[in-house]
């Protein structure tokens, strides 16, 4: 036999030479290329991660507390109200509104017109006195006795002292003020060197209307040269025909306002620019400027004409005595925000902070986010319902789900016979747990909802209505759409888990006499268990972050009861988030957060056990 003989000096040379440097160069930073890249992707994802949950974080920051005022309530109910109190079940409540109104309004000691006493009413939640009604019925003694209660504040003042709103801010107090009454006005003279920060944000405000106003001389400017060209067009089609018509007449009546738009815009655009540059200006305050608060002797004043030295206010509070106010004896300030664009007016906003400082107003840990069901009032909105009724979905999901998804997954294993039938359905269970889970949203409301209709008989139309009147938004018919969407995981995570364990764990259970039945549920299916559950648990972590298919089968609805079986109506966390993050009310933004870090919680401690069991159970064979 033929020997072939290898250079190895010129397959060193190969192998050292500057092509070979060059290729392991280039394979080199291919390869670190690759691992930065990889890098790369992680850290944008952390970033990402980190961004969206700081932020969710940040924003639900602003409910776990809340804010009350301490009332000095003299308890009276009406003999009906007494009865009603008498009963002991919990659900019959009583508001005692009227109580707590009553002690507001002993806070401020002066007559109110009836205007005033309605916003001074609005301070406190619409049911501020049911937490009143719950602790007389826990002690009738207190009826006809004072009592110190914390009353809720309303929403709106909760987003206020929580400045969302806005703050009060330094308009600039310095120096002596002198205050003179002047019929219903009170003339206020200052140094030139106050209320400079006041004047400052007002010019500024002054100039973004300017800036407003030019651009709407722009846009008129448009519309009148679009109006000139069709004036153009129209008069010259009307000529060659001869005639008169009224569409010339409509057009230059519409280049008329047009122009009279930009005329009115533009001089009022050189009035805003002239004042915000004029550093003795005199600016009038109306309802969509910053709001300039005084309060000096123990009252407040709010300006609507601010000069250089000089101001004019009118008294939202009285004040104890007029004249010169030494410096450090009153104070000015500033809201940016303008009374227009808030519900709460410049009064209420002085109520509020007279309380704070009197020490009235004080805050608390808001346990009532976890303790309370949904509400009309965002004060009082909690997560507790819809906690219950995710628990109560998962319950039937889970009892669903797992017992039919690891039979179909030991039958097909060890069981099925290998033919076209077994592999059609094996596709399609692949197919079913890539499906959105609006369809199964689509076909839970379909099949069990309303029923399928053929041949003038209605099919499925009594598989829950045999057990519940109405299963629409209930958590059996959530846990049934939920159960169809999570069996194709399941059974894709089972079948693997089983396909893992040694075919010599079966061959030496058969070889002692075991059936095949035996063998797989005394041998296969315990050693597969943790697998199964890792997957099951995934299964149902996902079913309780989805939305849509609840959605579509009416788990949406305002729930104020939490369900105490799967039978009553509920909600879930998920349908909860999303029905606050469709209200108006700016309370409920961080609420809507609060319920997304709870839920959050929830994800991340199941998908947290299914890591543990997998650890704690993982077999190597």
């Amino acid at each position: 036999m033929a020997t072939t003989t290898v250079d190895m000096t010129a397959l060193s040379a190969q192998h050292t030479s500057e092509a070979a440097n060059k290729r392991s160069r280039a394979r080199h930073w291919a390869q670190w290329r690759l691992k930065a890249y990889g890098i790369a992707a992680i850290m944008l994802a952390a970033l990402a991660l980190g961004i969206l949950i700081s932020t969710v974080i940040v924003r639900a920051t602003t409910v776990f507390y809340e804010y009350y005022i301490s009332l000095d309530t003299m308890i009276e109910v009406a003999e009906g109200d007494r009865a009603r109190l008498a009963d002991p079940n919990p659900r019959v409540r009583v508001g005692l509104d009227k109580v707590t109104r009553t002690a507001l309004l002993a806070k401020v000691e002066r007559d109110l017109s009836r205007n005033e006493r309605r916003d001074l009413g609005r301070l406190l939640s619409t049911d501020a006195g049911l937490e009143l009604g719950d602790a007389v019925k826990a002690d009738m003694g207190l009826i006809g006795q004072r009592y110190l209660y914390p009353a809720l504040l309303d929403d709106e003042v909760q987003m206020y002292l929580k400045g969302a709103i806005g703050r009060l801010q330094d308009a600039g107090t310095a120096g002596p003020l002198e205050l003179t009454e002047e019929g219903d006005e009170i003339r206020l003279s200052f140094e030139p060197g106050a209320m400079a920060t006041a004047r400052e944000v007002l010019a500024e405000q002054r100039g973004i209307k300017a800036r407003a106003a030019r651009a709407e001389v722009a846009r008129q400017e448009n519309a009148i040269a679009a109006t000139r060209a069709s004036l153009a067009a129209a008069a010259q089609a009307q000529a060659e025909e001869d005639e008169e018509g009224a569409e010339t007449a409509s057009l230059q009546s519409a280049l008329d306002a047009f122009i009279a738009r930009r005329d009115r815009a533009r001089e009022l655009a050189e009035a805003l620019q002239a004042k915000s540059a004029d550093p003795a200006a005199v600016f009038d305050l109306t309802g969509d400027d910053p709001s300039v608060l005084i309060r000096t002797s123990g009252g407040w004043l709010k300006l609507s004409e601010l000069g250089p030295e000089d101001a004019k206010a009118a008294v939202m509070e009285p004040l104890s005595t007029f004249g010169e106010a030494e410096p450090g004896a009153w104070e000015a300030f500033y809201l940016a925000r303008p009374e227009v664009s808030r519900n709460l007016n410049d009064r209420q906003i002085v109520w509020v902070e007279t309380f704070k400082r009197m020490g009235f107003v004080f805050s608390s840990l808001n346990t009532r986010l976890l303790s309370s069901s949904d509400s009309s009032n965002a004060e009082l909105a909690g997560i507790w319902g819809a906690m219950v009724g995710s628990f109560w979905t998962m319950i039937v999901t889970f009892c669903l789900a797992f017992p039919i998804g690891v039979m179909a997954a030991i039958y097909l294993e060890e069981f099925a016979p290998k033919n076209r039938l077994t592999d059609f359905i094996e596709v399609n269970i692949n197919n079913l747990a890539a499906v959105s889970s609006i369809v199964f949203g689509l076909f839970g409301i379909t099949v069990l909802i309303t029923g399928v209709k053929l041949f003038d008989v209605q099919l499925f139309d009594g598989l829950l209505r045999a057990i519940i009147d109405d299963p629409r938004s209930t958590p059996l018919a959530g846990g049934f759409v939920l159960a169809l969407m999570s069996l194709p995981t399941i059974i894709i995570a089972a079948r693997a888990s089983i396909r893992a364990v040694p075919p010599s764990i079966r061959d030496a259970a058969l070889g002692i006499g075991a059936s095949k039945l035996q063998t797989s549920t005394h041998h296969v299916l315990p050693l597969a268990m943790p697998g199964i559950l890792t997957g099951s648990i995934i299964a149902m972590a996902q079913a309780l972050g989805e939305t849509a298919p609840l959605i579509i089968i009416g788990m949406n609805s305002f729930i104020q009861e939490a369900p105490s079986t799967p039978f009553d109506k509920g909600n879930v966390l998920p349908s909860l988030i999303y029905l606050w993050n469709n209200n108006s009310e700016r309370l409920f933004d961080g609420k809507t957060a609060a319920a997304i870090v709870v839920l959050l919680i929830f994800l991340i401690a199941m998908n947290a056990l299914a890591v543990l069991l997998r650890k704690r159970f993982e077999r190597r064979w």
